[in-house]
């Protein structure tokens, strides 16, 4: 009797056991039944500012640049680093290697920029770098073929559709780059910032006479050859009219860059300021001196008065749309009007600017170079390119 009960006490051992195990696994076998894997997309779409559909891949870690020249230093500050770029124009390369961009972004110096040679984009030499995608000027049919023939994602991008204003340009290209790298922008901010700014200038300049009014012009593009100023369809046009001063090239309706001036037309303007962009080498001493093509700028009042400022040169040239748009209009105001904005502290206001908004401290020698910046961020004979 004793053995029977004992066989009897393993038999139900043995049967919780069994039963256990059995417990075990079935939830498990359950959850292999309902767990989905779930499938991630190789690719995406974006819509360009050209309104093409480009598809892309998910992951993006090589980075060609063409003839948009702003757009390395903007992607850079978006993802607040460089290191996907691994190829872009030698006019962008201009202005990193002797502008702050460098510096804050060495890597951005690796960059290859042999494959392009002005306006053409040499594919075969593109390919070998292997992008992942490329921003090409979406006002370049030529680039967008090209980049079509050698079956590159390209993806199309404006500085000229929205009438040259600096901060609806800065919003589109936002637009088009948060398609491609979704919820990693690093420039929140800046638009509202940029606006806030510009309703300020805008409050303290608007009781001011016409005829009071600064009466100023840009030299986009100077050298020995040519001399090429903003008329009305030009980033000038904004930058001068934002500041409350009236651009003398306005009734020159060319556009973009195709507005050719002489000595002539300027002594016949006689502007009372003069603004030097960094696309051209040309520094104020320069006019001052008549050290350029033997043009006398003696007898024009900008230069008797030594009112010739080259303009910053910040992430890139300011004279584009870009992060530093919101200072480079207090910059503007405050060389038109010095005593309006007399309280500027631009190095100080630029300083906080970068912290605050990008966490990026600025030294004082980053200031010094951002607004006297040399005449090597400019490109000798850029309108040749």
């Amino acid at each position: 009797m004793f053995k029977k009960i004992i066989a009897a006490a393993l038999c139900a051992v043995m049967f919780l056991v069994i039963a256990g195990g059995c417990a075990k696994d079935e939830p498990a076998a359950a959850d292999a039944d309902t767990v989905k894997t779930e499938e991630v997309s190789e690719t995406r779409t974006v819509v360009d500012h050209n309104g093409d559909t480009v598809t892309i891949p998910t992951e993006i870690n090589r980075i060609a640049v063409t003839s948009i020249y702003p757009l390395p230093a903007f992607i850079s500050m978006y993802l607040g680093s460089a290191e996907k770029i691994i190829a872009m124009h030698s006019v962008s390369m201009a202005a990193a290697e002797n502008g702050v961009l460098g510096k804050l972004f060495p890597e951005i110096l690796t960059a290859d920029t042999g494959w392009m040679q002005g306006d053409v984009i040499n594919t075969e030499e593109l390919l070998k770098l292997d992008p992942d995608v490329v921003f090409y000027s979406a006002s370049s049919a030529a680039e967008k073929e090209a980049l079509a023939n050698a079956g590159i994602p390209a993806i199309g991008v404006h500085a000229t559709k929205w009438d040259f204003d600096a901060i609806v340009t800065f919003d589109k290209w936002v637009d088009v780059v948060s398609q491609v790298f979704p919820g990693e922008s690093r420039v929140e901010g800046v638009s509202d910032y940029s606006n806030q700014v510009l309703a300020e200038i805008t409050e303290k300049v608007k009781d001011i006479p016409d005829a009071d009014r600064r009466r100023a012009m840009f030299l986009f593009q100077y050298d020995d050859t040519v001399m090429i100023t903003s008329g009305k369809n030009f980033f000038g046009q904004y930058w001068i009219s934002a500041a409350g001063g009236i651009n003398v090239a306005e009734g020159m309706t060319e556009a973009g860059s195709n507005a050719v001036i002489n000595m002539e037309q300027v002594y016949e303007w006689d502007p009372d300021i003069i603004y030097i962009t960094n696309f051209t080498p040309a520094q104020p001493n320069d006019l001052y001196t008549n050290n350029i093509a033997g043009d006398d700028w003696s007898g024009v009042t900008a230069v008797k008065n030594k009112q010739v400022f080259k303009l910053p040169l910040g992430a890139y040239r300011t004279y584009t749309p870009g992060i530093d748009t919101p200072q480079t209009l207090k910059w503007m105001a405050k060389t038109m009007y010095p005593e309006i904005f007399a309280d500027v502290d631009l190095s100080q206001e630029v300083k906080d600017y970068y912290s605050e908004f990008f966490g990026i401290t600025l030294s004082d020698d980053d200031i010094q170079m951002m607004y006297n910046p040399s005449g090597d961020a400019g490109v000798a004979g850029f309108m040749k390119k």
